[in-house]
């Protein structure tokens, strides 16, 4: 496997933390990436190389994928990182935003893929690192479109966890509960103007937005994004990656709270954490 890593979405947050955790191994070369360039200017003085890469652009993506190889033969680890939140109601959350929202999550995550996947395969040897959320095994009210982002990841991620296990390549699933970046508040703001404030929903959404911006707070409920990054610098650089890795104490215990207890029981949960909305 090469030394090559390259991460998407390093300007703030998960990757960031990422990015700045995997650049001071010597052993690994990191290319961060980001929209603008400028937005990723100081990981450089961290160690790390810097290309301008947007998923939702076939031109970005291939030049950033092209750039690599041409120093490296392949990339040896591509961490699949980029990704926000698209929150409100089923009923009236605008569309152009959902698609927007998947061409992110989902499509940029499965383009990256296809892009590294050739080289990867001539190498006989490759790392991909998903990261997905908690949000992909659990659904709250207020995130529907967002969770079913993240179920496409799991599912994306299961297939190719099998395909390409014949050619060296592993594949892992990060799975981040509630991580104290940007997210909580681009949550919100989509959520606050998704819904009208007199309209049918709008109690649901003011008890969602609540109980998010409290959980966000809690340092019981939340972690830093040193967290995660450190669970990505154990699945792109452990001889034996495991499959899954839920990130947070909170997590692994609603993850499990409802494969154990159902449908029925975790629907009593949600109407008392989100009561006034239901």
């Amino acid at each position: 496997m090469t030394t090559a890593v390259l991460i998407t979405g390093t300007s703030s947050g998960i990757g960031r933390a990422a990015a700045l955790r995997l650049a001071r191994r010597p052993d690994l070369t990191v290319y961060a990436t980001a929209r603008r360039t400028e937005a990723v200017a100081d990981l450089a003085d961290a160690g790390a190389r810097t290309l301008a890469l947007d998923v939702t652009d076939e031109e970005s993506m291939g030049a950033a994928v092209a750039a690599v190889e041409a120093e490296h033969g392949a990339v040896g680890v591509l961490v699949n990182n980029a990704g926000y939140g698209e929150y409100g109601t089923v009923e009236e959350t605008g569309l152009d935003g959902v698609r927007r929202q998947f061409e992110t999550n989902v499509f940029g995550l499965a383009r990256m893929t296809q892009l590294v996947l050739p080289g990867m395969r001539a190498a006989g040897a490759g790392r991909i690192v998903n990261v997905g959320s908690m949000g992909g095994r659990i659904v709250f009210p207020g995130g529907g479109y967002y969770h079913a982002s993240k179920y496409a990841v799991e599912a994306l991620t299961d297939a190719l966890r099998f395909e390409v296990a014949p050619f060296g390549i592993r594949v892992s699933l990060v799975e981040p509960g509630l991580i104290r970046t940007s997210f909580g508040d681009t949550a919100a703001h989509t959520l606050a103007g998704s819904s009208a404030k007199d309209g049918p929903y709008a109690a649901l959404t003011a008890a969602v937005d609540r109980q998010m911006a409290e959980s966000y707070r809690s340092t019981a409920l939340s972690a830093p994004p040193e967290a995660v990054a450190r669970v990505i610098d154990h699945a792109a650089t452990h001889p034996r990656p495991r499959i899954r890795y839920v990130v947070t104490p909170a997590a692994k215990a609603l993850v499990h709270t409802r494969r154990l207890l159902g449908a029925r029981v975790f629907d009593t949960y949600l109407k008392a954490q989100f009561r006034g909305g239901a």
